[in-house]
């Protein structure tokens, strides 16, 4: 008969489970129960011992479990370091370059001397204003280069003032200066009748163009011709007033008849010749600047926040269309984002006074304006979207410093006082941008027909490298999905 167990004589250890069914079995139990006891101190001892990884919050910088992470820390900011010291020579050259030898191509800027006054013996002034404009051209009597380049023009060429100022304004030349007609012989008939109206500054006259470019004008334009202007007027002044007081010792009744004009017309003897400067195009806003130069670097930062933008969130979506869905997404959201982005630009100038009526009514220069920032918004924003695509948003950054110190040196000054290398900017997008605002706004020379084909050909230069670039980084992850996909099938 067997034996019946009672719950009393057997139990079940509650760890481990091994049954206990009789005294005979407990020295085993007992053994059994010493044995894992050991076994967990042990592993628990081994497990103490083992390298411990960094914990979040817990360590100081130099401390050993963060060594690798800081390792590649200092890594990484030394490349940045090292990309920007390279991306410093190489671009900040470039703009330092634009303006470094600004002085050194003055005679590039040319202008237009047309003597109306006569060449015989009663055209005294013409003649002194020609020859000294001549030697001046030549470098003399001045510090080198420090000279406009000057050329005499036959008066029939440019037969009334009007048709100067013209050639001024379409940029023919930058600056023109006329000796009026017969200016000698009105000064003599002035004289000799006591004309009380007599203008001096009627003799000359000096045009220029502001608007075109106002650092060429105020910095060299303006001050090296009116200092030409009156070293030449104060000599022929000078000459003229010793001949005509040379003339009255004649006789008495002559010299009494002379004086008796000149009280009645001092300045013909004051200042017998002055000139007349004429602005042709001012540049009347300061604030004019804010479009002109500073604005466009705004135009290229505000394109390339949607560039990075874009990026995160096509990231997203992106791996699972097709190509030729997700090419035209990366070309035409960004040119419809743009759309509002340009347009609360363009408003952002209406507050204050931008001369949008220079050329047209004001509501079309605005929209004029608007249609070239978009243009440029575009052309530019297109480039770095395509761009990122090479670089990754790692390195875009630097493609961005030379956008925008490449566009932005040849517009501070004209490129025609930088080398000769800086024409590649005829070809670029701020330089275009620039020019076409210039002609809203101040009225200067209509290129906007010019302007706007090169803001073009820079987007649909971007809409072909986008798509190609597109592709040529979707074969390669395309390539590396295949390959993931065959080594799982291996491995299963």
């Amino acid at each position: 008969m067997s034996k019946i167990t009672s719950p009393m004589d057997s139990g079940r250890n509650s760890i481990t489970g091994t049954a206990v069914d009789d005294h005979a079995s407990e020295d085993v139990y007992i053994k059994n129960e010493q044995a894992r006891g050991e076994l967990g101190h042990r592993m628990a001892e081994d497990e103490a011992q083992a390298p411990v990884g960094p914990r979040k919050f817990q360590h100081g910088f130099w401390d050993v479990e963060v060594a690798h992470l800081r390792k590649i820390y200092f890594k990484i900011l030394g490349m940045t370091v090292v990309f920007l010291l390279v991306a410093m020579w190489l671009f900040f050259s470039i703009y330092w370059g634009s303006l470094g030898e600004t002085a050194e191509h003055v005679p590039n800027l040319k202008g237009y001397v047309i003597n109306r006054d006569g060449s015989n013996a009663e055209g005294l002034l013409g003649q002194a204003i020609v020859a000294a404009f001549e030697a001046n051209s030549r470098g003399e009597g001045v510090a080198e280069k420090q000279h406009l380049t000057w050329t005499v023009v036959d008066s029939s060429y440019l037969p009334s003032n009007e048709d100067v100022a013209h050639a001024v304004v379409e940029e023919e030349v930058w600056a023109a200066v006329v000796v009026n007609s017969d200016a000698t012989s009105l000064l003599t008939s002035a004289r000799s009748s006591g004309n009380s109206s007599y203008d001096p500054r009627t003799a000359v006259t000096f045009y220029y163009n502001q608007g075109r470019n106002e650092v060429a004008a105020n910095s060299f334009i303006v001050p090296y011709t009116t200092a030409l202007l009156q070293s030449t007027l104060s000599t022929s002044n000078a000459q003229t007033n010793a001949q005509y007081f040379a003339s009255l010792t004649n006789g008495a009744d002559q010299t009494g008849q002379a004086l008796a004009a000149i009280a009645q017309a001092p300045q013909t003897v004051s200042q017998p010749f002055n000139y007349q400067a004429v602005n042709l195009r001012p540049y009347t806003k300061t604030a004019s600047q804010a479009v002109l130069l500073v604005g466009q670097i705004y135009i290229i930062i505000l394109s390339f926040v949607i560039t990075m933008t874009h990026d995160f969130a096509r990231g997203i979506i992106s791996p699972f269309l097709r190509f030729g869905s997700y090419a035209r997404m990366r070309l035409f959201v960004p040119m419809v984002v743009y759309i509002p982005l340009s347009f609360s630009y363009a408003m952002v100038n209406l507050p204050f006074k931008i001369t949008f009526d220079a050329k047209y009514t004001y509501a079309g220069g605005f929209f004029l304006f608007w249609v070239f920032v978009y243009l440029g918004m575009t052309a530019m924003g297109l480039a770095t979207e395509a761009m990122i695509t090479l670089l990754t948003p790692r390195f875009i950054s630097y493609f961005l410093i030379a956008l925008i110190i490449t566009n932005v040196s040849v517009v501070s000054v004209p490129i025609v006082l930088q080398p000769s290398f800086y024409r590649y900017g005829y070809g670029f997008p701020v330089f275009n941008l620039s020019e076409a605002v210039r002609t809203i706004i101040f009225n200067t020379k209509n290129r906007l027909g010019l302007n706007a084909g090169v803001l073009v050909a820079w987007v649909v230069l971007s809409m072909i490298t986008v798509p190609l670039f597109t592709w040529l980084m979707r074969r390669k992850d395309e390539q590396a999905e295949k390959q993931k996909r065959e080594e799982e099938k291996v491995v299963v």
